[in-house]
């Protein structure tokens, strides 16, 4: 669906790509780092209200950028021979990480046919009916998209094993959590919650649900990171580690 507020935004980060890249043409130095695909950078593109959000290199996002810098120090880790599952894996570099890293691993999504992935499953997470199968699940703004999250989120508890963690992400603003109705517009979604196919915006108060699910939940920002670091990478979004308790 194009909309004005897309066009605005693509045409914000062609730009802003493009500034940057007369920035290194002219000299720049490459001060900022990227840790999804290692790379030293002028800087990082916009999109949206976010000033620094893409890189260069890759198009890594403040978010995949966060997973890579709280993977490498440690906060969260994948265990041996996990069985991670990946929704919505369009974070290219963290499916190589995972993959990589995972004793199984596996990508799945709504519509698989948008990914370049042979292995991709199809998955609705409303039917979720596995018990105590996975180590890690990773949901990266999945839950804004899914008609009743605490549903879902009752899914994912019951399909980690004691002890695993779901890693969610979701777009967040400072105000309490707001859900639509089923029956709204897309224009109207993409007026009250940023995108025309998000059924609801995330606000702090997001950990109260994950709660009701069942879940140990840890708040994972950019604070628990030295700001040197957070600069330098350009780092940003908040991760919710749900723990399924042992």
């Amino acid at each position: 669906m194009i909309t004005v507020q897309r066009v605005a935004k693509a045409a914000g980060k062609h730009l802003s790509r493009f500034g940057i890249a007369l920035r290194y043409w002219a000299g720049g130095k490459r001060e900022r780092y990227c840790p999804a695909c290692h790379h030293d950078v002028s800087g990082f593109f916009r999109y949206g209200r976010e000033r620094e959000w893409g890189c260069p290199h890759c198009g890594a996002s403040p978010r995949e950028r966060l997973m890579h810098a709280l993977l490498d120090l440690d906060v969260i880790a994948i265990p041996r021979k996990a069985v991670v599952m990946h929704c919505a894996p369009n974070e290219m570099s963290l499916v190589h990480r995972f993959r990589l890293a995972a004793g199984e691993y596996l990508p799945v999504d709504f519509d698989p046919d948008r990914y370049p992935l042979p292995d991709i499953g199809q998955l609705d997470l409303m039917a979720l009916d596995d018990e105590a199968r996975f180590d890690i699940i990773y949901a990266s703004h999945v839950m804004e998209h899914v008609p009743d999250d605490a549903q879902v989120l009752r899914n994912l508890a019951r399909a980690l094993k004691p002890g695993g963690e779901a890693w969610l992400i979701v777009p967040l603003w400072a105000k309490p959590s707001e859900d639509g109705p089923p029956d709204l517009s897309p224009y109207q979604r993409e007026r009250r919650f940023g995108q025309w196919d998000h059924v609801r915006q995330y606000g702090p108060d997001f950990v109260d649900r994950i709660r009701a699910a069942g879940f140990a939940v840890d708040m994972i920002d950019t604070s628990d990171i030295p700001a040197e670091m957070v600069h330098h990478m350009a780092l940003g979004d908040t991760l919710f580690r749900a723990r399924r308790p042992v």
